[in-house]
């Protein structure tokens, strides 16, 4: 998460009640960061807040019930290589998929006090790529947790991912260029020549390749290859598929699915830090109640008198998470049938709410608040010094990185 402010209830149920959930299930790995270089995508004209705001979100973590014993929890920027994945896929990211992400246009029209045109802000989510698939291992799956709201972002770095796979992943074995293998390569040239040269090449020379003469047959490969697609071209070479070796150099990630309410903010719109219609985990119960006293309710009801109805009703919204019948049993039946009816005003809908928030976050802070334990268990966090496996997100990080790094200084025949 990003280290713009406190966390809000919002996050708490779209996300941090269901990791909680995951970190106790063996059957995952968790990780979990705060995203201060994220940070820097909207708030780049002034950081003064942020190394605060992720020691804050660190404490709201561990509040809600993330355990450093269970969970690989750390800050980002401890890891160089997030930046390094970013500058690779950078490369090969369209500039037309990222100005065609729905959150991207709608942040531009909605926030006017900060200037998004950035290719920081447009570039996020090829960083959040890179935040993804940095922690996958072969043999495993990788899977995101998300809401179906935010399943486009996932599907966002599978398909960068797909493609960063079909520049790098197809290699040709050096073996082709051996003279013993002169008709294959001659095949293979025939191949991959164009449709209006009907098979017609200038074959290879009866000597020993050059350096330069291997590298423009390889480029011609790879070229074919990626326009027709790498299972493809290996279906087309058949039996000669032995001198090509194909290897995802990241794993496509997938989406895990987890339950996420709709969460409006106070004016309606979805509860966002940058919208300032949030309410935070650390909200006093007297901040409550005036905030939820201005919230929007059934534009319909104008009157006290007016029945309204609470399925559009971001008042509603909020009791259905937070007046559950474990909290306050008969409140959702007592609140749908006094607004049908008019029975009870907007007022008194609000402060039965607001009541059950203070109950909501006695049960979400699961963890101290002492500014001194406080201090001690953020700065353990953020030195990664945690978890099952000790700085397992700086064991994993190089790891991916290393054969990456191969890619952008050494011709694939020059490799060792």
């Amino acid at each position: 998460m990003r280290p713009t402010g406190r966390l809000h209830i919002g996050h708490y149920f779209g996300a941090l009640q269901n990791w909680v959930k995951l970190q106790s299930d063996p059957t995952y790995e968790c990780f979990y960061f705060v995203a201060d270089w994220h940070a820097l995508t909207s708030d780049y004209a002034d950081t003064s807040a942020i190394a605060e705001n992720s020691l804050q979100i660190t404490i709201d973590f561990l509040a809600s019930g993330l355990d450093p014993a269970k969970s690989t929890i750390f800050l980002q920027s401890q890891v160089p290589e997030h930046a390094e994945l970013h500058l690779l896929l950078s490369m090969v990211t369209p500039l037309g998929w990222l100005e065609r992400i729905p959150t991207y246009k709608e942040q531009l029209e909605q926030i006017k006090n900060k200037d998004l045109h950035t290719y920081g802000f447009l570039g996020y989510p090829t960083l959040q790529t890179a935040d993804i698939v940095m922690y996958s291992a072969a043999g495993k799956g990788l899977l995101v947790p998300v809401g179906e709201d935010q399943v486009s972002h996932v599907e966002f770095s599978r398909e960068l991912v797909r493609r960063f796979n079909n520049f790098y992943g197809l290699e040709v074995r050096p073996e082709l260029f051996g003279f013993d293998n002169y008709g294959h390569l001659e095949f293979v040239l025939r191949a991959v020549a164009p449709l209006e040269s009907k098979g017609q090449i200038e074959p290879p020379p009866l000597r020993e390749l050059t350096s330069e003469e291997k590298n423009v047959y390889t480029q011609k490969v790879l070229a074919l290859a990626k326009e027709v697609g790498i299972q493809n071209f290996l279906e087309l070479m058949g039996g000669r598929r032995n001198f090509f070796t194909y290897e995802d150099k990241l794993t496509e990630p997938g989406h895990l699915l987890t339950p996420t309410p709709r969460i409006p903010g106070l004016d309606g719109r979805k509860m966002s830090k940058s919208y300032n219609n949030a309410i935070t985990l650390s909200e006093s119960d007297d901040d409550i109640r005036k905030k939820t006293k201005v919230m929007v309710t059934d534009p319909a009801r104008k009157r006290r008198t007016d029945p309204g109805n609470p399925d559009i009703c971001p008042v509603y919204d909020w009791h259905k998470l937070f007046s559950t019948p474990e909290r306050d049993p008969g409140r959702l039946d007592w609140v749908r049938k006094g607004c049908t009816t008019a029975g009870i005003g907007c007022i008194e809908c609000k402060s039965a709410m607001a009541e059950n928030l203070p109950r909501l976050r006695s049960t979400s802070e699961k963890g101290p608040r002492n500014p001194g334990r406080r201090e001690r268990e953020s700065a353990t966090v953020c030195e990664g010094d945690n978890g099952p496996s000790p700085h397992r997100h700086l064991q994993l990080a190089p790891q991916t990185l290393r054969n990456l790094r191969l890619i952008s200084v050494t011709p694939p025949n020059n490799r060792t």
